[in-house]
């Protein structure tokens, strides 16, 4: 049973009766208080999607569900759903919209090494790799003698997320975007 500091995102947790999946972690130490900080845990109920934010302290006890990890592919959107296929037995993974959007915004067709997350069967989030490459779809015109300059500018993606780049970068240029801190980190190489 690992303490509530030890949980970390895309875990699947059983708390009250149910299963839920942690979609987010942030951690705060109070003043004054004497003991460890409290960790404020955004999740999802496995069965219904419905959201809760819980607040443990570091020490709490929580149990694990059994999660399993399967290699998919984004497939196509569904009326309110996103539908991954499973890369080796082509089981389709039907995902509710409203609880993978974020992730979304670093998945596309060609997107590589993205994992479903199940619980008992069912579909409750991505596991994204660290890095993804996606195309640029709108930015400002490049600007010649810059690539000097440390400036940057917007640049918005085929998934609609928008990055700063460097001036240098072009309009249908696939650049490669840290998941975690939602920023640029180079030209995708190769193509």
């Amino acid at each position: 049973m690992p303490k509530a500091s030890e949980i970390k995102k895309n875990a699947a947790i059983e708390y009250n009766g149910k299963v839920y999946f942690v979609k987010d972690i942030e951690r705060s130490v109070p003043q004054g208080r004497a003991g460890g900080s409290l960790y404020r845990m955004r999740m999802y109920e496995v069965v219904t999607g419905q959201k809760i934010d819980e607040t443990f302290k570091d020490s709490d006890m929580l149990n694990f569900a059994d999660l399993i990890k399967r290699p998919a592919t984004f497939s196509y959107s569904d009326g309110d759903e996103f539908v991954f296929m499973d890369n080796e037995d082509y089981t389709p993974y039907h995902m509710n919209k409203d609880a993978i959007a974020d992730d979304m915004l670093f998945v596309s067709e060609q997107t590589e090494g993205v994992l479903v997350l199940l619980v008992n069967g069912a579909p409750v989030g991505l596991d994204l790799p660290s890095i993804v490459e996606l195309e640029i779809v709108e930015t400002e015109p490049s600007v010649k003698g810059n690539s000097a300059t440390a400036r940057t500018k917007p640049a918005t993606v085929t998934t609609g997320l928008t990055v700063q780049v460097p001036e240098h970068i072009s309009t249908g240029d696939k650049i490669r975007i840290n998941v975690e801190e939602r920023r640029f980190v180079g030209r995708a190489g190769g193509k």
